[in-house]
């Protein structure tokens, strides 16, 4: 699943903080970006037609879920960026990675 760095950051609130109100994700966004109420809330509703997220209503109140598992976004992440940069070799970017803390 396609998720952009925007996205990521609606999905890290929920991820770190649990199933969250609208008011009460709004609130974790914003302490970590500059962004408008309706930019989240666009980032949430792509969130949720990508299947990423979903809200469900308890106690009279929507809660908002993340689908995507953290370590699967993870995983997908590095395996883009060892895609990307390294050719597909996970022991190149493990070798730069241990090279790069000896300097």
């Amino acid at each position: 699943m396609a998720v952009t760095q925007a996205e990521s950051a609606v999905l890290a609130a929920l991820w770190t903080q649990g199933p969250l109100s609208f008011a009460s994700l709004i609130e974790a966004v914003k302490a970590t970006h500059p962004w408008g109420d309706a930019t989240i809330k666009t980032l949430l509703h792509r969130l949720m037609q990508k299947g990423a997220v979903r809200s469900i209503k308890e106690d009279g109140r929507q809660r908002y879920y993340a689908l995507l598992d953290r370590d699967a976004y993870v995983a997908g992440e590095v395996g883009d960026l060892v895609d990307r940069l390294f050719g597909g070799d996970a022991e190149a970017l493990k070798a730069f990675l241990c090279g790069a803390t000896r300097d």
